[in-house]
């Protein structure tokens, strides 16, 4: 039980909507002045991003259509961890390997944030691959519409920089790397 006098208690706790991919959440909390009220939150299995190079020191990225903001949107790999994941780096490299077609030589975790932690429990385990080459043809979940390109990590800094990536999982990603393991490529 949290002790922190910013803490709230959860007094009831329900599945408000269920759909594949995420259920929202209603709560019934008690807030630290005893005030009782609803809390609605999305609930997300944990998923993986990929910051993956080749051995020539381009990063693969994807350009995938997201229908929640109708345009395509270019950025990292990233995708849910399945319950057949041996682990989080089982994930990012089925994950890598179903929306890239690429292998990686070697997969290094970069960070773990919670990306909305206001608004969503997501967790997103952020893994550098490097050594990435073609190994296959992508393996696409039926909902997935996905084009697979290169480019340097100078692009896609000046892309992000432009307002022209808003993807937050991306800018997370590289952003990261940028500050804190750039160079290692």
């Amino acid at each position: 039980m949290p002790t922190d006098p910013l803490s709230w208690g959860t007094l009831d706790r329900q599945v408000a909507y269920s759909c594949p991919g995420f259920d929202v959440i209603n709560e019934t909390v008690r807030l630290p002045d005893e005030t009782v009220t609803d809390f609605d939150y999305l609930s997300d299995e944990p998923s993986v991003a990929i910051v993956p190079f080749t051995a020539d020191g381009d990063l693969v990225v994807i350009e995938e259509w997201r229908q929640a903001v109708s345009r395509v949107s270019r950025g990292l790999p990233v995708g849910g961890v399945e319950p057949d994941d041996e682990s989080l780096e089982a994930a990012a490299r089925r994950e890598l390997r179903e929306e890239t077609g690429h292998e990686a030589d070697s997969l290094e975790p970069l960070v773990t944030v919670e990306p909305a932690n206001g608004i969503a429990d997501a967790v997103l385990h952020i893994f550098v691959a490097r050594g990435c080459r073609p190994a296959g043809d992508q393996q696409l979940d039926h909902n997935e519409s996905i084009r697979v390109t290169e480019t340097t990590l100078e692009e896609l800094v000046a892309a992000i920089g432009r307002g022209e990536i808003r993807d937050g999982r991306t800018v997370l990603g590289v952003a990261y790397y940028r500050l804190f393991d750039d160079g290692a490529a």
